[in-house]
């Protein structure tokens, strides 16, 4: 039942987000949407010889040490929630996910403050997304099975059995036709199963073990220099929960001392991402 409640939850951002004239959205404490269907899409093919509409997105992962997790509630206050959209606002916040937007005049003060707090960029990574292709960013690698409690989108408490396999990040974009330089966006976390053939029964298989989280998806349209910041609302350690899965790194990281008499130190610590739309042909 959970499984047909999640299929219907995604059905529709695409066609919400179509009904937007700017880049600016009401308040999503105010209008809920539901999510749209982000697997990837093949309908629209290009003519041989005409290249498709493509945008490039960087995404860069800090951590930052568990007991400065606090110390990112200034990050939160400087960004808005106006232009995002979420299938559910009230379960998103529930799950302790949080998701800012900002502009690219707001990135130095947003990177240096990650900083101050400890932060330390592990990685960036870059995404060519052709119109209506999703792509999964690996966010954490699952051994073994396990059970995950999570809020769903009518506020239920739900676990998922998961594992072994991967917690990810999708991603899918498309251009707004009737804007030059927009393009929307929807991002949700997804445990999947890495393919290893092109087998088409191996590969629908694994299709079948994979679990969306739609409760935690959200959604917005982009143009470059856009940015959000989608982080954890507290430090979780029990790895039994979504946020904790996503977010939190219990076996730690090694983080630089303030001074040079000290050698780096393990601490627990929690991620911090930052997508960025970098450029939209």
């Amino acid at each position: 039942m959970i499984r047909a409640f999640q299929i219907a939850f995604i059905s529709c951002l695409v066609l919400c987000l179509k009904g937007c004239k700017t880049t600016e959205q009401t308040d999503p404490t105010l209008e809920q949407v539901k999510i749209g269907d982000i697997a990837p899409s093949h309908r629209d093919r290009q003519p041989i010889g005409e290249l498709p509409n493509t945008m490039y997105f960087d995404v860069h992962i800090f951590e930052i040490p568990a007991e400065n997790a606090g110390k990112i509630i200034d990050l939160w206050g400087l960004l808005n929630t106006k232009p995002l959209q979420f299938n559910s606002f009230e379960a998103f916040r529930a799950n302790s996910f949080v998701v800012r937007f900002g502009r690219v005049r707001m990135w130095d003060r947003i990177h240096d403050l990650l900083l101050a707090a400890g932060g330390q960029k592990i990685v960036t990574v870059s995404l060519m997304l052709s119109d209506g292709q999703a792509n999964d960013l690996i966010v954490t690698v699952l051994n073994t099975k396990q059970s995950v409690s999570y809020v769903a989108a009518n506020g239920s408490q739900e676990a998922a059995t998961v594992g072994p396999g991967t917690m990810v990040l999708r991603i899918k974009a498309e251009k707004v036709p009737e804007l030059k330089g927009v393009c929307k966006l929807i991002a949700y976390p997804v445990f999947t199963v890495p393919l290893t053939g092109s087998v088409p029964q191996i590969s629908a298989r694994a299709k079948l073990r994979e679990f969306p989280f739609s409760s935690a998806a959200f959604g917005l349209r982009m143009a470059p220099g856009d940015f959000v910041v989608l982080g954890p609302e507290k430090y979780i350690s029990s790895q039994t929960t979504l946020a904790s899965l996503f977010f939190s790194k219990p076996e730690g990281s090694l983080f630089p001392s303030t001074t040079q008499r000290i050698a780096p130190q393990l601490k627990p610590a929690i991620r911090v991402f930052l997508l960025a739309c970098s450029r939209i042909t």
